[in-house]
């Protein structure tokens, strides 16, 4: 009665399913008998029966690799430069941009722009949201963290007037005038803008044909399938089915089938125009890369890889075998979420990957590393772990599935050196015991986020943070200063059902006590008045008293030790908005918000210079 039982803890146990996972109480949760057979059919490993789990156990190699030693080779690129030196740069989100030229939404000629303003600040980067592809028969789908492919990018940031043959007739003026003075960015009226505007081009002949048939060349069968893809979602979003392959007719869910191949035939134009939105989108991103580097950043633009794919989106239909798209990645219960969370998201297969010795992951990484001086990685435990939902199940009725973590550390390595790339790793959430020291050998820099460093005295001072970090306030998931001081998370949670009244009471009073022990960190810093320490008790102080809390906390973090401290444009020119509250997929605009303040007026607005003036003198630019 107990043979199949152990049987498939063996089987688990070879695949890399962990038995078990301790929940944020540190309580210890078993991984039931269903989610392992789940996780396990997921990768495809037959586990649905006794007799299905028998006959893998006879085929299953001894095991996949666990070996939890890396190199001493792996070492992820750092310039000597910053190994001696603390730089500084400003993290914003590319659509949030605002401009008299853009069309709705900020573009690659933007970032471009806005990299030659903050250079002669004394910036070294510019950190960005995931530039990657979405479903651009789908806008309204526009979470960046969601991608359709991580490997190809976002056609949405073209800058049309950068693209050779534009001519201003080719958008609706009312169209345009709406796009831009919307507070939020109407993807889905954006992306009828400028595709009408791009297809108006390609029609008229005046795209290199030429330099794209060596750009196709070049990218190879990953642009080619993907943009067959996206010619093939926008016919079957014209035949009432969704911008995902998991939504279209069986014949059309394989790339290799027959009905593919034949619509491929048809549709070479179409297919073609893909290709050439991609083509441009690198250009311009390569050209905004250079621009900041001619400017004078040493470290130019700092990318994002978001942790997986879509399941029904280009990556899983490409290669379906690589991902795992009958169970998604998410979180285990934390005091965020006590029911953990599901993101909906497909990751790479481990045994897949251990079986093409790791070639998808390095070629992703190339795809990303092409254009960046530095790279975040969402979630950089994936290196190790993930946390799979088997397609149906609650989000705590999940399991950690392990990576053979030496082997995924050597391609990062090795990707980020050829790239000449630094790497920060996003190492927020539940992190595995000895992981961040094993992260900090390998040269991947932690991530540490102000109002999360914390110790039994409260909010950690930053004198105390590692020197291999990137150090900033707070991130995308968190309101910008301004809000996080009033409180407006907690509100809004609270509004949308997020947070019970009860806990919302505990959380208000902890932002007490978080907003009485900065303004006395600042005061003991010297960085704050009597006057204004007292002024700015209070959660909405005045906008004088506020832009001087916000110089001194920015001051006060640049302290920190940690080779890289980031600031985030909302709070510069004092945003309150939050661009993403997670867990709500109604009810709130998420990735939508844009900024108030324009991008010809940035040059001369005062938190922006004040902040940028007081960051610098705490860390200026050394050889």
């Amino acid at each position: 009665m107990i043979i199949v039982p152990r049987a498939l803890d063996r089987l688990a146990k070879i695949y890399g399913v962990e038995p078990f996972y301790r929940d944020h109480t540190g309580a210890r949760r078993k991984v039931g008998e269903a989610s392992k057979r789940a996780l396990l059919t997921a990768i495809g490993v037959a586990a649905e029966d006794d007799a299905a789990v028998m006959r893998s156990l006879a085929q299953a190699p001894a095991a996949l690799s666990r070996d939890l030693s890396i190199p001493q080779s792996a070492r992820c690129y750092m310039p000597d430069w910053l190994d001696r030196g603390r730089v500084w740069g400003i993290a914003l989100q590319l659509y949030q941009l605002r401009s008299a030229r853009n069309h709705g939404i900020g573009d690659f000629e933007d970032l471009a722009r806005f990299a030659e303003i903050a250079a002669p600040l004394g910036t070294d980067f510019i950190g960005l949201n995931p530039l990657h592809a979405l479903f651009i028969a789908d806008p309204a789908h526009c979470s960046p963290f969601s991608p359709s492919n991580r490997r190809l990018l976002n056609p949405l940031y073209i800058a049309l007037d950068q693209v050779s043959g534009f001519e201003a007739k080719d958008l609706d003026p009312a169209d345009l005038e709406a796009a831009r003075a919307s507070p939020l960015v109407d993807y889905p009226a954006v992306a009828r803008l400028k595709l009408s505007a791009l297809r108006a081009i390609w029609e008229r002949g005046q795209a290199d044909r030429e330099a794209l048939e060596a750009f196709r060349r070049k990218r190879g069968p990953v642009l080619e399938t993907h943009a067959l893809f996206e010619a093939l979602s926008g016919h079957m979003r014209g035949q009432g089915h969704g911008a995902g392959w998991q939504s279209w007719p069986e014949a059309y869910r394989d790339h290799a089938n027959r009905a593919v191949q034949a619509f491929a035939r048809e549709h070479v134009d179409e297919i073609a125009f893909h290709a050439w939105l991609q083509q441009l989108a690198e250009s311009q991103l390569a050209a905004a890369q250079g621009r900041a580097r001619a400017a004078g950043m040493r470290i130019g633009l700092y990318l994002d890889l978001a942790v997986g794919d879509k399941p029904d989106g280009s990556a899983a239909w490409s290669d379906p075998e690589l991902m795992v798209t009958a169970a998604h990645i998410g979180a285990p219960p934390d005091p965020f979420s006590e029911e953990g969370q599901n993101w909906g998201l497909s990751g790479l297969s481990p045994a897949a990957l251990a079986q093409r010795g790791f070639t998808p992951y390095r070629e992703t990484l190339e795809d990303v590393l092409r254009h960046a001086g530095a790279l975040r990685i969402d979630h950089v435990m994936a290196l190790y772990r993930l946390y799979f939902v088997p397609r149906g199940a609650s989000a705590k009725d999940g399991a950690y599935l392990r990576y053979p973590l030496a082997q995924m550390v050597e391609a990062l390595a090795d990707a980020s050196r050829r790239a000449g790339c630094i790497v920060i790793g996003e190492d927020l959430g539940t992190v595995p015991r000895g992981f961040r020291s094993r992260m900090a050998k390998a040269e991947v820099q932690s991530y540490r986020l102000l109002y999360f460093e914390r110790d039994e005295a409260g909010l950690r001072r930053p004198a105390t943070y590692p020197r291999k970090a990137l150090a900033c306030l707070s991130t995308h998931d968190l309101p910008p200063l301004r809000g996080w001081w009033a409180g407006t998370d907690i509100a809004l949670r609270t509004e949308l059902g997020l947070v019970p009244e009860d806990a919302a009471k505990t959380q208000r009073a902890e932002r007490d006590d978080d907003r009485r022990h900065l303004v006395g960190a600042l005061r003991r810093s010297r960085l704050l008045s009597a006057d204004r320490a007292r002024a700015a008790q209070t959660p909405e102080p005045s906008a004088a008293t506020a832009e001087a809390l916000t110089v001194a906390l920015h001051r006060y973090l640049a302290r920190a030790p940690s080779r890289l401290f980031a600031v985030r444009l909302e709070d510069l020119l004092a945003a309150c908005a939050s661009v993403n509250v997670p867990g709500v997929s109604l009810g709130y605009p998420n990735w939508r918000p844009k900024l108030d303040v324009p991008l010809e007026a940035l040059e001369r607005h005062s938190g922006l210079r004040r902040n940028a003036e007081a960051i610098a003198a705490e860390r200026p630019k050394t050889p």
